[in-house]
């Protein structure tokens, strides 16, 4: 397990939330500290390799610590783009960790880093935003019957069971817009939207208490737009789940919509996982 990691006090949570897994996983940690340089600058090697000992200094230190409670955990420091490294680190690792500083609340100005770190990474991304999740339970992940919402669910229904919490499954529909003089959806249309998306999640639920019976499954179904709904069912869990899309090339940049939104009002740990 990769962590995006620095002695900054945005990092701490996704260092301790990375840690914790390790301690019930007994998965190898690698911190990885990526020291960027101003664009275009004269004579700033001084100024990095200062940087690079500040923070391989700090880095030890947890490791240090870490190992002592018996966690294996490696230290990585070097100077470079931070969404290049990070992604090239993916490559071999079974999830990547990164922090973000939303603080929950509307404002999603932070940055392009984090969104291009997930839609470049080459394995599942946590994305640990800087609010107390103390007092939360349970897994929520969203659905919609495309491959990567198989995937997301498969990996909620492994970190619920890790933590044996519910897992809530969340599926969404809305009818077309309309305009003009048409007539509004006759009650039953929507009747059977509700209907034909509770049996579409029911199905997806079932297929996951095969491999694991004793997981306390839920499932919510609801009109609205797909991550509004997520965002606020999650509000409440420890850990949200979605699906991204894209695999090669250029395209992997390109988040899926609603795997963006989530990302752009984090209300709790999100994993994003292809």
């Amino acid at each position: 397990m990769v962590v995006g990691a620095t002695s900054k006090p945005g990092s701490r949570r996704a260092i301790d939330w990375a840690v914790d897994r390790a301690a019930s996983t007994g998965a190898r940690l690698e911190l990885v500290s990526v020291i960027g340089g101003a664009v275009g600058a004269v004579g700033e090697q001084e100024v990095v390799q200062r940087a690079v000992d500040s923070e391989e200094a700090f880095l030890r230190g947890e490791a240090a610590a870490l190992s002592a409670r018996g966690i294996e955990v490696a230290v990585h420091v070097t100077h470079g783009n931070p969404t290049k490294e990070l992604v090239e680190a993916s490559t071999d690792a079974g999830l990547l960790v990164i922090g973000s500083d939303h603080t929950g609340g509307t404002d999603k100005h932070r940055g392009p880093h984090g969104t291009r770190i997930v839609a470049g990474a080459n394995c599942p991304v946590v994305v640990v935003p800087d609010i107390d999740t103390t007092g939360r339970s349970g897994v929520v992940v969203g659905v919609d019957g495309s491959e990567v919402s198989h995937a997301a669910l498969a990996f909620a229904a492994a970190e619920a069971s890790r933590v044996a919490e519910p897992l809530t499954v969340v599926s969404t529909w809305m009818p077309v817009v309309y305009t003009g003089d048409i007539a509004p959806y006759p009650d039953m249309y929507l009747t059977d939207l509700q209907g034909t998306t509770e049996a579409f999640a029911q199905s997806m639920a079932d297929d996951v208490r095969k491999d694991y019976p004793h997981l306390e499954i839920i499932v919510h179904v609801d009109e609205g737009d797909p991550a509004a709904v997520i965002t606020d069912v999650a509000a409440s869990a420890r850990l949200a789940v979605v699906g991204t899309h894209g695999r090669t090339g250029f395209a992997r940049f390109l988040l899926g919509s609603v795997s963006t939104q989530v990302l752009d009002h984090l209300t709790t740990v999100t994993a994003a996982v292809r």
